[in-house]
């Protein structure tokens, strides 16, 4: 009797370290490698920003063992982030590659190539948008590292292949490159978009932040004030640059205490929801879109509901949803459950 209980204990330890030894073994790493590339189109921006910008690429486990090709997503960060605390090289709130580790772990026939450039600029973040002050940042994107990366990775370089993405001021840039550039990404994903919408009242919701702005006059000032109002200097930056006006090179929509409705409405026409008609049948061309927000991130989750009823309107498929979450507790998780299934169900892996 004792032997067979020792002997019934030895094959369940034995059989709980070859489970264990397997699901360590399911768990293969994928590779960051974090590399810089030089942009023609964004020489010269008027902020002196380099044009040498750090890259944050993800390979997936087996890119390192055969000659297999792969479909590539390009995720944009959000406002003050940048592709290092994105891909866990610097302390942030979401590391990208244990996620995507864990995902082709499950479904490893649908591993992907992860690409985010870092955005991070003078005034921290470029709105991914072309500007004489910031650079041509869509155009980049779109143009020369799409471009890169088909020559310098094992890609499947084709747009059905091919996926945009991106959180808070990268969900926006996300939207304004896939709309522009059909002809290069078939599929895009917005996590908590900003941006969309221009503001109600704008009195009301800016005005305290851009008195403050006015009286900014020098980048360490600057760098000293609130999230809010460095985001209204982003905004000018990429939406009413100004060459003639040192030594931000922007106009903000304020001057003497005074709304200015010129450059409200230059930002206004970069707003998506502003614009939408326009590019109906770009979007059109698109295989899949879908999008998603927080219901306490209110002002987005808004956005988005609207978003969802334009698209609607002109019988354009896509998926939306508002979860329950705010503007960046549960993203983490929807990248890994929603997104990258997304992707999954909707790129070519041949």
């Amino acid at each position: 009797m004792k032997s067979k209980l020792i002997f019934t204990m030895a094959v369940l330890l034995s059989l709980s370290a070859s489970i264990g030894w397997a699901q360590k073994r399911e768990i293969a790493k994928g590779t960051v490698q974090r590399i810089k590339v030089h942009s023609q189109l964004l020489e010269g921006n008027l902020s002196g920003d380099s044009a040498d910008r750090y890259i944050s690429i993800y390979l997936p486990a087996s890119y390192q063992s055969g000659s297999k090709r792969y479909p590539v997503v390009f995720f944009l960060h959000g406002y003050t982030d940048n592709d290092a605390k994105v891909y866990g090289l610097q302390p942030h709130w979401m590391t990208l590659p244990p996620m995507l580790d864990t995902a082709f772990a499950k479904d490893p026939a649908h591993e992907m190539i992860v690409v985010t450039p870092d955005a991070y600029t003078l005034f921290q973040g470029s709105m991914y948008s072309n500007s004489a002050t910031t650079g041509n940042w869509e155009d980049f994107i779109a143009r020369e590292l799409v471009s890169y990366m088909d020559q310098h990775y094992r890609t499947l370089s084709q747009k059905e292949s091919r996926g945009i993405c991106g959180h808070s001021m990268g969900g926006y840039g996300a939207l304004r490159i896939g709309e522009k550039n059909p002809d290069v990404f078939s599929s895009v994903y917005l996590l908590s978009p900003c941006c969309l919408n221009s503001s109600a009242d704008p009195v009301t919701e800016m005005m305290p932040q851009l008195l403050r702005a006015e009286g900014i006059k020098t980048i360490d000032a600057f760098n000293k004030t609130d999230f809010f109002t460095k985001a209204l200097f982003a905004s000018a930056a990429a939406w009413s640059p100004n060459p003639e006006n040192p030594p931000f090179y922007l106009d903000l929509p304020i001057k003497d205490g005074n709304l200015q409705p010129d450059i409200l409405h230059k930002w206004d026409a970069n707003r998506p929801l502003n614009n939408l008609d326009q590019y109906i049948y770009n979007i059109r061309k698109l295989k899949a879109i879908a999008f998603d927000a927080g219901n306490k991130d209110k002002s987005i989750a808004e956005s988005i509901e609207k978003l969802n009823g334009e698209l609607k309107k002109y019988g354009v498929a896509h998926t939306f949803e508002i979860y329950d979450g705010d503007h960046i507790n549960r993203v983490a998780k929807r990248m890994e459950e929603k997104m990258l299934r997304f992707f999954s169900e909707n790129l070519s892996f041949k």
